[in-house]
């Protein structure tokens, strides 16, 4: 199975965890207010960088997707076989009209160049059609990808972190290797998200 590499806008968010702090004034006994000190600025929230791409790895990524995008590849490779089949015969056909042009009648190449039109033809609109089918099959992950989204916001919000970037989406010059959670998150997704439990979605 090939290695998808989906882009999936609602799977790569940034989580934005706000840290509060709170501070209270110490008294000294008697009542008395002890002396005033400057609020202490408050500490940076933590900073992690994820790569959402690695989310559709197959041999490394989260397992849900690899399920579901290996169903949708069983659902439509007998299509994808059938356009190559016809392909193939549209080959043939031209190269078979480009031999045989010189030496037969122009009424007969002409209708061999009409059947080879028209299978093309059919071959462009079929070829659309799946393309649509597909298209629609992978709006049926949304539910999947809002999962995902969702375990990962839960993620960086126990972890702390206060900003988390997709280098998948924007660009980095330079992350440290510590910083990259995408390989932590996916052993926890997996863990926590057995792939043969069915994704439930979770309804606004």
């Amino acid at each position: 199975m090939k290695v998808f590499r989906i882009t999936v806008a609602a799977m790569a968010i940034a989580a934005f965890a706000i840290l509060a702090q709170t501070q209270t004034r110490p008294t000294t006994p008697g009542g008395a207010a002890a002396p005033q000190t400057r609020p202490a600025a408050a500490a940076p929230g933590n900073i992690a960088v994820i790569d959402s791409s690695a989310f559709a790895d197959e041999k490394n990524g989260i397992a849900r997707v690899m399920v579901a995008m290996k169903q949708i590849e069983v659902k439509f490779q007998p299509v994808r076989n059938e356009l190559r089949t016809m392909r193939d015969r549209l080959a043939t056909m031209r190269a078979d009209l480009q031999k045989k042009q010189g030496i037969q009648d122009a009424k007969t190449t002409a209708q061999q160049s009409d059947e080879a039109d028209k299978l093309d033809l059919q071959i462009k609109r079929k070829a659309e059609d799946a393309q649509a089918s597909y298209q629609r099959e992978i709006a049926q992950l949304d539910p999947l990808q809002k999962e995902i989204a969702d375990a990962l916001t839960a993620y960086a919000q126990a972890k702390g972190i206060g900003l988390l970037i997709d280098l998948n989406r924007v660009p980095v010059i330079y992350a440290a290797n510590n910083l990259d959670i995408t390989k932590d998150f996916i052993t926890e997704y997996n863990r926590t998200h057995p792939a043969a439990a069915p994704a439930t979605p979770t309804r606004p």
